[in-house]
């Protein structure tokens, strides 16, 4: 027998229960447009102005709103292109960097290898040199 069998017939004892919520996460800004028409609807109707006034006043906000929203959105696209300006500028100096940088371990790499043949030719020339002495004493003797 479990223990929560003991407690069945108790009326004093809580019993578990789940709670199930539901979020939609669209379902938020769709009520929030719904009341925000409803609002102005009702604002309208209650309004203690005349239509004509009224409509004068909603053209000179939505005027005000647009001119606001076009200043911002100048404000961030100014911003955006000097950032990328920016991005841009730094980019090209560290590709201009790499490529100096591959440039000087070209220059080096060819400094090297003719430094590498000088030397060759030179102790190929003592080799050749040491060898006809050899051949030279060989005969002779």
């Amino acid at each position: 027998m479990d223990e929560r069998d003991w407690y069945d017939d108790d009326p004093y004892v809580e019993r578990p229960y789940v709670i199930i919520e539901r979020r939609d996460a669209g379902a938020g800004i769709g009520t929030f447009i719904v009341g925000l028409a409803l609002g102005a609807g009702v604002a309208l109707l209650l309004a203690p102005q005349s239509g004509e006034e009224t409509r004068r006043a909603v053209a000179r906000r939505a005027r005000r709103a647009q001119e606001a929203a076009q200043d911002f959105v100048e404000d961030v696209s100014g911003t955006v292109a000097d950032k990328f300006n920016q991005v841009r500028t730094s980019v090209e100096e560290r590709i201009d960097a790499t490529f100096e940088a591959v440039d000087a371990k070209k220059r080096q790499v060819s400094n090297a290898v003719e430094a590498g043949r000088a030397a060759a030719r030179q102790t190929r020339g003592e080799l050749k040199d040491r060898i006809a002495e050899r051949k030279a004493a060989y005969k002779d003797s």
